[in-house]
């Protein structure tokens, strides 16, 4: 494979990512993880063993393929630890697994600071993860951030961390009077990860720069597209880049080197924590929905609000991130659930009609749906392996969101193991 390519969300997270990367890993050379922190879940079935990454590149199943943490990700050291542990005692080798040296370090008062915040915001919680991620990004951009080069020597680690505690302690302080932190004690807690972690930490750049050149790089996407930073729906986003554009900071591998883009998409709508979503079902149909599609957060275990599918927010994620195709799952949820709705444009507030999606749209006030009908279908779909012995209803409902969005869907899932997969064109070609 001589092609580069992104892998990226195109709707809130919580598309199964995962499974798509780790499906196409195994033709790659190379999977590279830019953006986000433990606040990413993706779950990869294979082999009758279900496995849970938060840090951890999802190719790291693939023994052949080189997986990098980039240093656009911000690494929380004890769950990077505690995932490399899980991963060895199942008999994965992490022989191939590269972290960045300039990737920053998550510390106990991000975690801190995250949780305090969102207390305080009251009414106006943006509903995080309060796993620090946020404030983490932050401390990097105020140049206060502490990186996986000053984890890995002690000495190092010591002197940055004090520095950054005499504006983080004040921070605590102003919020609760008692959390005042000691670089000492924080050295101490990461003493273990730090020697974990240590071998595995380099100059991933030059690694990624290098395989570029010859092709086979997968860059993976966390999150979703309307939860990135600028082009998401503000403030209820992440504190990084999930578009494709994010493949290209901090990695190593300029514009000229990706080739694709291919976005993933549920066949309906989910999304987690606080923010606009228009096609929300607060009724039985999204609690089924929710049961069949197993659709509670990898990361926090909370139970994710459920839609119909947003054909405006993928339309969006087409443009934004340039998408060739895209990756449809969970087309098995609806085997029974009856007719299934798409929407196609919004009523705004003053009456115009609308088939575009962007954050100042979709958080206007009073803003309402416009449906689009299909009729369901009752057979079970999880044992299909050839789009042509799908439901005709079902194949309808693939070659209408293909239609709608303008582009091709090049996969199609109907259960969450890697092999109960349907490929209608190749998403590397």
């Amino acid at each position: 494979m001589n092609k580069n390519i992104v892998i990226v969300g195109a709707q809130w997270g919580d598309e199964a990512k995962g499974k798509v990367v780790d499906m196409l890993a195994g033709r790659m050379r190379m999977v590279v993880r830019y953006g986000g922190g433990a606040n990413a879940g993706h779950t990869v079935t294979a082999n009758g063993d279900t496995w849970k990454f938060h840090l951890m590149p999802a190719g790291i199943l693939h023994s052949h393929v080189d997986c990098i943490i980039a240093a656009g990700v911000v690494i929380d050291p004890l769950v990077l630890s505690r995932e490399i542990a899980d991963l060895r005692d199942r008999g994965v080798s992490l022989d191939r697994l590269f972290i960045s040296d300039e990737a920053h370090v998550v510390m106990p008062y991000h975690l801190r600071l995250d949780a305090l915040e969102e207390l305080n915001r009251g009414s106006g919680k943006l509903g995080t993860t309060g796993r620090g991620i946020g404030p983490a990004y932050r401390d990097k951009y105020a140049r206060l951030g502490v990186r996986m080069a000053d984890l890995i020597r002690t000495d190092r680690f010591l002197v940055a961390t004090e520095a950054a505690l005499k504006v983080k302690n004040a921070e605590l302080a102003s919020q609760d009077p008692d959390a005042r932190i000691s670089a000492a004690d924080i050295v101490t807690e990461y003493a273990e990860a730090a020697r974990e972690l240590a071998p595995h930490v380099c100059d991933t750049s030059v690694l990624v720069s290098r395989a570029v050149a010859g092709g086979g790089v997968l860059f993976e996407g966390a999150q979703g597209t309307l939860l990135d930073i600028d082009s998401g729906t503000y403030p209820y986003v992440t504190s990084s880049h999930t578009v494709a554009g994010g493949a290209c900071i901090g990695t190593g591998a300029g514009p000229t080197s990706i080739h694709s883009v291919v976005g993933v998409s549920k066949v309906y709508a989910t999304r987690v924590g606080e923010g606009a979503f228009p096609t929300i079902l607060e009724d039985a149909t999204g609690d089924a929905i929710r049961a069949r599609g197993n659709e509670y957060g990898t990361t926090t275990g909370r139970p994710r609000k459920c839609g119909w599918l947003d054909v405006p927010v993928l339309r969006y994620a087409v443009r934004i991130n340039g998408l060739a195709s895209l990756a449809l799952g969970h087309l098995d949820v609806f085997s029974g659930l009856g007719p299934v709705k798409l929407c196609t444009s919004y009523v705004l507030p003053d009456g115009t009609v609308t088939e575009c999606a962007s954050s100042s749209i979709l958080q206007a006030d009073g803003i309402r749906p416009v449906y689009e009908e299909l009729p369901g279908w009752d057979e079970p779909v999880t044992e299909v392996r050839r789009f042509s012995e799908l439901p005709l209803s079902a194949r309808k409902l693939v070659h209408r969101i293909s239609e709608l969005t303008g582009v091709p869907v090049a996969t199609v899932s109907v259960g969450p193991s890697r092999d109960q997969t349907i490929t209608l064109s190749d998403p590397l070609a």
